[in-house]
């Protein structure tokens, strides 16, 4: 019998974060800076000619090409992961 309870926990708990990211994804905050990041990488010309390049933030304010390897999260793999 499942318990009875008037909260019945955290809205996005550890088996709801696709979930999670779709929403966070899809909001408009991210939107503009994905595009916004997608746009400076057209400028570039480094989006989508398999250069392996990103656009990446600096401290400054100012953006800077870096691979992706070192760019993108690791997700746990790898050897940037935070779990190794």
């Amino acid at each position: 019998m499942a318990r009875s309870s008037k909260h019945s926990g955290a809205k996005y708990a550890n088996g709801n974060y696709k979930t999670y990211q779709k929403k966070y994804d899809s909001s408009k905050l991210q939107i503009n800076k994905r595009a916004a990041l997608n746009k400076e990488n057209r400028k570039r010309g480094t989006y989508g000619n398999g250069d392996g390049k990103d656009v990446s933030h600096q401290k400054n304010g100012k953006t800077t090409l870096k691979p992706k390897s070192v760019n993108r999260a690791a997700n746990g793999h790898g050897k940037r992961s935070r779990y190794a």
